[in-house]
């Protein structure tokens, strides 16, 4: 059963990735991606790190769709015409690279090395999110401090970029 379901959300994840990459209309390569987003969060579901796949809908097909959207929104992307060659290069590429993945995983024995069960005991023992919680406080502090600083430090990038469109050359509102 964990085969199919496997095989279920791989094959959604390149046709909606295929999708993202081959659409003509920016709305509809985001809707692609949320689909793709979604779908990644059930493959961590079948990892048993539901942590990982509640993040992954929160952080992933929460807030980073939602600020793609609205750059789509606020540059007022357009469908691009003569872009057919491209989203023929893309599918091509990608079909060859699926091909080429399984190949790989067909004559490493890939489903042989990896057991379903293979989570460490101390994480069973205490449970995902808490499990996490310690390693990320305490050994992976400083490192999870400075990706704050640089997301702070994004954020107020972009904040400042999209403030210098409202003002005009003399610094009053147009």
């Amino acid at each position: 059963m964990t085969l199919v379901l496997f095989s279920y959300f791989a094959a959604v994840i390149v046709l909606a990735a295929i999708g993202v990459i081959a659409s003509r209309k920016p709305v509809n390569s985001a809707l692609a991606l949320l689909v793709m987003f979604f779908h990644v969060a059930g493959l961590f579901v079948l990892l048993d790190a539901e942590f990982i796949a509640a993040v992954q809908i929160i952080v992933y097909a929460g807030a980073i769709l939602v600020l793609y959207l609205f750059v789509v929104m606020l540059l007022n992307v357009r469908a691009e015409e003569g872009y057919h060659t491209q989203g023929v290069i893309g599918l091509a590429v990608g079909f060859g690279i699926l091909g080429e993945a399984v190949m790989i995983l067909g004559r490493s024995g890939f489903a042989d090395r990896f057991p379903p069960s293979s989570a460490p005991s101390a994480v069973s023992a205490v449970g995902n999110t808490e499990g996490l919680g310690r390693v990320l406080y305490t050994t992976y502090l400083f490192p999870f401090e400075v990706a704050s600083l640089i997301l702070l430090v994004a954020m107020i990038g972009a904040i400042v970029l999209a403030k210098k469109g409202i003002f005009g050359k003399e610094g009053k509102r147009s």
